[in-house]
This record gives C-alpha cells, sequence and structure tokens, in this order.
C-alpha cells in the first residue's frame, strides 16, 4: 500500500536530520542503505502477522555512508510480510484499519517535525 499525500514524499532534508526525526517517531534505518539510497522501517505485529511501513529515500547529494547526504524521500508504503519470501505492497494485500490509522499518525509525525526543521532552516537563512 502506498501513502498518497503525505507532504513527506519530495522532502529533501539533511541525512543525519533525517535520521533523528525518523528515530523520533519509531522507524530505524539500521543496515538498509547504500550509498545512493536509505530505507527506514518500523515494525508493527498484530497477532501472528508483522506489518512494516517504509520510508524510502535517495541521496541527491553527497554520500550516505560518509553520512553526508541530502535525502529526497518517496511516497511511504506499507507491507505486510510473509515468511519466507519477504514483504509484499501488492494491491491485493488488504491492511487493518488500526494499523492504517497508527501508520498514518506516525507519518504525519514525522512529515510535523521536518516541517518544523525547514521552517526553522530557511528564517535562519533569510
Amino acid at each position: 500500500m502506498k501513502f498518497e499525500k503525505t507532504g513527506l514524499e519530495d522532502q529533501t532534508i539533511e541525512l543525519s536530520y533525517l535520521d533523528d526525526i525518523m528515530k523520533d517517531v519509531g522507524l530505524v534505518r539500521a543496515g538498509q542503505w547504500d550509498y545512493e539510497r536509505v530505507t527506514y522501517d518500523k515494525k508493527i505485529e498484530i497477532q501472528d502477522d508483522v506489518y512494516y511501513l517504509r520510508v524510502q529515500g535517495y541521496a541527491v547529494a553527497g554520500d550516505v555512508g560518509a553520512r553526508h547526504a541530502f535525502i529526497k524521500l518517496l511516497p511511504p508504503l506499507l507491507g505486510k510480510h510473509y515468511y519466507p519470501h519477504g514483504v509484499e505492497y501488492g494491491e491485493g494485500e488488504t491492511f487493518p484499519s488500526s494499523l492504517v490509522t497508527q501508520c498514518e499518525r506516525t507519518l504525519k509525525q514525522a512529515y510535523e517535525e521536518i516541517r518544523v526543521l525547514t521552517s526553522q532552516s530557511k528564517s535562519v537563512t533569510e
């Protein structure tokens, strides 16, 4: 499931700030990066099912490995994990409404933190 119009998509933010914001809202980067891309995940377990809220981005400048990069975010995804195959995001997936609501709250919180940070940095440069 792709979340549309969250405000996160197309945001560009410096990696160290992004890491802090995502950690604050429960999204973890861990080892999910390469020199050009990052993935933040929030694992959510409901009964015997495992879901992942995923926010991905790619470097528009700099190097993720050197921790000096500006990351442009993509639309967030929600997927269900199937052992041993991995996470499926397909149109045929159904997600509990409480899970979708929880994910929307997390994404809104991340967006608000990014918005506050970017408005502060704009006022400093003006």
